[in-house]
Formats: C-alpha cells, structure tokens, sequence
C-alpha cells in the first residue's frame, strides 16, 4: 500500500491543523492506521492510531485530548487533527499502515513520506 500524507505547515499555539493520509493500493479497511513523529535529533514516536473499523482510537499521552485521530475507509484516508497544539508538537508526522500488532508501537509495515508540522508559540 502506498500512503501520501498532507496537510503540514507552520501553525500558532492555540491553533489547529488537520493532516490527512491518502492510501491506494491495497485494501484500506485491512490496515491499521497510525501516526508517527519525528523531532529533529529524536527518535520516532508514536502519536496515534486506529483499528480497522475506526471503533479504537488510541493516544500518546502527550496529545491526549489534543489531537484526534479519524478514518474514512470509503475515500482511502486517515486524519489527524490537531488541536491546541504547543511547540514540542513540532516534527514530521508520518501516518503508516499494518495488518496487526500492538496499538501502541511504532512499529509499521507502510510508511509515507511524511509532513512538516511546526508549531510557533
């Protein structure tokens, strides 16, 4: 499956932003979906995910009650919205794709290429 996000840019603190990952080229309601982020000098880690049907979201405790995850499997893509967000949110957001595994990891089958989100205070 291939998977091209968008939606990044500069955002103030107090603002919003939604990212939105497009999939083609597999059978998108399979996958699990999830969000990853990359600071600079930092490791990747996990934002959020969600189960096949959308029924299970599930959070970094850093942007719980921030962020919200969402899924539409008749158009191919998963969002994340961005509330509130404050400048450690800054990185590169990659939304990813599997067919199973731990909620929580970052550990995923798909990639895109990721987006640029950067937060100003």
């Amino acid at each position: 499956v291939q998977l091209q996000a968008s939606g990044g840019g500069l955002v103030q603190t107090g603002g919003s932003l939604k990212l939105s990952c497009a999939a083609s080229g597999g059978t998108f309601s399979s996958y699990v979906m999830g969000w990853i982020r990359q600071a600079p000098r930092k490791e990747r880690d996990f934002v959020a995910s969600i189960s096949q049907s959308g029924g299970g979201k599930y959070y970094a405790d850093s942007v719980k009650g921030r962020f919200t995850i969402s899924r539409d499997n008749a158009k191919n893509t998963v969002y994340l919205q961005i509330n509130s967000p404050k400048p450690e949110d800054t990185a590169v957001y990659y939304c990813a794709a599997k067919l199973g595994g731990s909620y929580l990891s970052t550990r995923y089958d798909y990639w895109g290429q990721g987006t640029q989100v950067t937060v100003s205070s």
